[in-house]
């Protein structure tokens, strides 16, 4: 299958998802994300596949948030529907019966962050950073970032990381649990390989019962991430959003009022 936005390769039983905007720093519009959802399926359905990669072209960004220029106008029906159906890619990636990890290179920030999230491990470079930036912008996350964060790291540090928008460097990351392990940035590909291939060596319908098992363990409340969507969408009709949205295109501070 040919995709516009990303690329995608595949050797010794290894689907490879790439990224690949870099003029863009690898920014999730909606084409890429839909496109990254169609590649994990493809993959998932592929016999001789045994696990998957999801990392970005260059040394730069995984992904570094959200194509902001492209929502920068929607009401809230049209942010409701971004956030749906953009979740729906994310809860496939999370759900999918083989193993997918990002191997973060660079910024994970935003839809970037929240896209790391949803992959079952994160092995990310030494130059690696973290983030949920969206309040800059007088938002929320959209695709479930508030749910996973919090899964990941726990409520306190995930409210304080939402709620200042700091960004969280590797190994501040790894001694969290939000990523797996810090490797330097030429061996991340062939470290997150690794772990795929002794993956591979284990039982398949094993592999796919244990993420079944333990994305249940979360699947009590399904509540938060509808809250998300609706408080995402609710965002859209703010001043705040606008005024956020303006400044970041405009490169200039944003002066929220509240309102």
């Amino acid at each position: 299958m040919q995709y516009q936005n990303i690329l995608t390769s595949s050797t010794e039983q290894i689907f490879t998802i790439t990224i690949n905007r870099p003029d863009k720093l690898n920014a999730l519009n909606y084409q890429t994300i839909q496109e990254i959802g169609q590649a994990v399926m493809q993959a998932e359905t592929d016999a001789n596949i045994r696990g998957i990669i999801i990392t970005g072209t260059g040394e730069k960004a995984f992904a570094a948030g959200a194509d902001i220029s492209e929502f920068a106008n929607f009401n809230a029906a049209e942010a409701e529907k971004l956030s749906r159906e953009g979740g729906k890619v994310f809860t496939a990636i999370e759900q999918c019966t083989k193993p997918v990890i990002a191997a973060v290179n660079g910024f994970a920030l935003g839809g970037g962050c929240e896209l790391a999230m949803a992959c079952h491990l994160r092995i990310a470079s030494a130059n690696a950073r973290f983030g949920q930036p969206e309040v800059n912008l007088g938002l929320i996350p959209g695709y479930a970032g508030t749910q996973r964060l919090t899964q990941l790291i726990g409520k306190g540090k995930a409210l304080e990381y939402l709620m200042t928008a700091d960004m969280i460097a590797a190994e501040e990351a790894l001694r969290l649990g939000l990523v797996n392990a810090v490797v330097e940035r030429e061996t991340l590909l062939s470290t997150t390989e690794a772990t795929l291939k002794k993956i591979a060596t284990k039982a398949p319908l094993a592999i796919a019962a244990i993420i079944r098992s333990v994305n249940s363990f979360y699947a009590f409340d399904q509540d938060g991430f509808e809250t998300e969507i609706r408080e995402f969408s609710r965002c859209f009709e703010t001043d705040d959003f606008k005024e956020g949205t303006t400044a970041f295109l405009g490169k200039r501070a944003a002066v929220f009022q509240g309102r």
